[in-house]
């Protein structure tokens, strides 16, 4: 590609800088669980309850409301063999709730429940627990679990890209258009590409998310998208008649561009109805559909994006404009004008959403998604930045040249108006001359350069005096159109992540999942052969009803039999205790499936051995209950 003032295209370090944040998306978001806005309240049975009968049903109980999978619940008995359980429906509470039926005659024994489901914007969410029939086992079925599908980092890789590019290629559409409607610069033909360019990477990304939506709902690799049954579930979802909307909407705006360039017309009340559904398909896919004041943020999050678009790809057709045309000053002044519009809706959306996302400023530190969330806001500062340099080239460039003498003549100068274009804010002074060169004048004899001269710069070749400025003024601006392609890719990781307010609030519903205390207790009576060791299980280790499992191994690390064995337990921050444990010899081991530890903290553990009539130890460790 060629400028137009001969010169070859810069296409290679827009390359460049736009495939920075492509590069950020893999590192930061190519791997990993999914993160969402849903949250798992409760659920029937409790995490780590121990049931005197067996339950006929598990119900789950989320934040908002869920979408179900085929393999949404996955239950394995105490041996680690999957139990075949009932079709995944919602429970009679709403659809908030997941349900599923358990199979009759469940044995006693600790079972274990992983589940996945997907949450109201889109993302998939997944968990596990455990229960108990009778009395707690310490199994290999908990120790071995995995927590539902593990997510494929080839399916969440192209995933996160293809939302980035449906994010990067909707902006310059959008902003092109709104560019080219308000500001009616003369005809660029680099804004018909970019309008060509940005649509089909619209559509391509589009279809990319249609078709990886099956894969990454069930965490499977990209060859899940031919599951004919998985993939006819996914597009009959929320998020799956989302993006057929989204697509639609795609193939309206292109009948409605191509149907403007051949008339020559510019944009008018169809391009903005199109761009508005068009961002409302992201307000209804993202975080904005589910939790607080669903309205306001998805009227809020539409604004948001709109604002984004004029702003972030004004500025790119405002590039292209900078390298293949001139611009009156009067356009200039238009798109500050609108730059600065999107600017004021960006800080007002964005401080919204912001609140509704973090919920306190503890989460701006302590939560990924307000982590994230001060990156976004540190490169809208640089933004803002480069806005401010493109603002004092734009007063350089609006200043008209002066008179001065030349050689005892006053040599009246061609005051041009050049390039305005305050990005962020109001424009320069105000001028009303195009910014274009003289029309060339044949020179005089007196003026013709000599053959020995080479020929001095042509100020055509800029659109006017000072190129300097006018370079300045380009590279300024390519600055900012890099800068807000980072934030693009930062904001395609926030609408990933759990926010902060929706983290902290799993925090306090849901009980810190805890595995199984395991204590080791030598021990020595003094006698041959009385020395062993005592390992005590404590699961699931926390305030309530609790099991107790005992096993003494002699001298050669074999199972040894005891004839007594007893444990208590005493707080002595809280002055509870001593609390005997109530083991009884179940042959090979000692237990209780039904000690109660009332309060959280540190008890002290005394385990006494006895070995034979007249031969006893007692030894003392401290565990954590939780």
């Amino acid at each position: 590609m060629r400028c137009a003032d001969g010169r070859p295209g810069r296409r290679g370090p827009l390359r460049l800088l736009l495939l920075g944040p492509l590069l950020v998306l893999l590192l930061l978001g190519g791997t990993g669980s999914a993160s969402a806005h849903a949250v798992l309240r409760d659920s029937d049975p409790g995490d780590g309850a121990v049931l005197k009968s067996a339950p006929q049903h598990l119900t789950l109980t989320f934040s908002e409301s869920v979408a179900l999978l085929d393999d949404s619940f996955r239950v394995l008995d105490p041996d680690g063999r999957r139990l075949r359980v009932g079709e995944p429906g919602n429970g009679p509470d709403g659809a908030d709730t997941a349900r599923v039926t358990l199979p009759a005659g469940l044995e006693q024994g600790t079972y274990t429940v992983a589940w996945r489901v997907v949450s109201a914007d889109s993302h998939p969410v997944s968990g596990a627990f455990t229960f108990s029939v009778g009395k707690a086992t310490v199994s290999t079925a908990a120790a071995a679990l995995a927590t539902g599908p593990t997510e494929d980092p080839v399916t969440k890789a192209l995933h996160t890209i293809a939302r980035y590019l449906a994010y990067l290629s909707v902006a310059v559409l959008i902003g092109t258009a709104a560019f080219v409607a308000v500001c009616r610069p003369p005809h660029v033909p680099l804004h018909e590409k970019l309008s060509r360019a940005s649509w089909w990477a619209l559509l391509a990304a589009t279809l990319a998310l249609l078709v990886l939506r099956a894969p990454y709902e069930t965490g499977e690799g990209p060859l899940g998208a031919f599951d004919a049954d998985a993939a006819g579930r996914a597009l009959t979802g929320r998020p799956g008649i989302v993006l057929l909307a989204r697509l639609a909407l795609v193939l309206a705006a292109g009948a409605y561009l191509l149907r403007m360039a051949r008339r020559r017309r510019r944009y008018g009340w169809t391009g903005a109805a199109l761009a508005a559904g068009l961002a409302a398909t992201w307000a209804a896919g993202e975080h904005a559909s589910a939790g607080l004041q669903v309205p306001v943020a998805m009227t809020s999050s539409a604004l948001h994006l709109l604002a984004t678009a004029v702003w972030l790809g004004g500025l790119a057709a405002l590039l292209a404009a900078l390298h293949q045309a001139a611009l009156s000053a009067q356009a200039v002044r238009r798109f500050s004008r609108v730059a600065f519009a999107s600017v004021t809706v960006l800080v007002v959306t964005g401080v919204y959403q912001s609140w509704r996302g973090l919920g306190g400023w503890d989460a701006l530190a302590d939560t990924t998604y307000g982590r994230l969330l001060a990156i976004k806001l540190m490169a809208v500062v640089v933004l803002l930045a480069a806005a401010a340099v493109s603002r004092r080239w734009t007063a350089l460039l609006t200043t008209p040249a002066v008179a001065e003498p030349s050689g005892g003549r006053s040599e009246e100068r061609t005051v041009r108006t050049k390039v305005a274009a305050a990005v962020g804010g109001p424009s320069g002074p105000p001028a009303s001359t195009p910014v274009t060169a003289s029309p060339p004048q044949s020179p005089s004899p007196s003026q013709s350069p000599s053959a020995s001269e080479p020929p001095g710069p042509d100020p055509s070749a800029e659109g006017g005096p000072d190129p300097a400025h006018r370079r300045a003024l380009r590279r300024s601006v390519l600055t900012e159109v890099a800068v807000g392609a980072a934030v693009l890719a930062v904001t395609t990781l926030l609408t990933s992540t759990l926010p902060g307010r929706a983290e902290a609030e799993a925090a306090t519903a849901a009980p810190a999942v805890v595995g199984a205390s395991v204590t080791d207790v030598p021990f020595d009576v003094g006698t041959p052969g009385g020395r062993g060791t005592a390992q005590i299980t404590i699961d699931p280790a926390r305030v309530g009803d609790n099991s107790i499992e005992a096993v003494v191994y002699g001298p050669d690390g074999g199972i040894s039999s005891v004839p007594e064995l007893r444990i208590s337990f005493t707080h002595p921050g809280q002055d509870i205790g001593p609390l005997d444990a109530g083991l009884t010899d179940r042959g090979g081991y000692w237990g209780n499936s039904f000690l109660n530890l009332p309060v959280a903290g540190t008890w002290e553990m005394k385990v006494t051995v006895r070995t034979s009539d007249v031969d006893q130890i007692t030894e003392t460790r401290a565990v954590t209950i939780h």
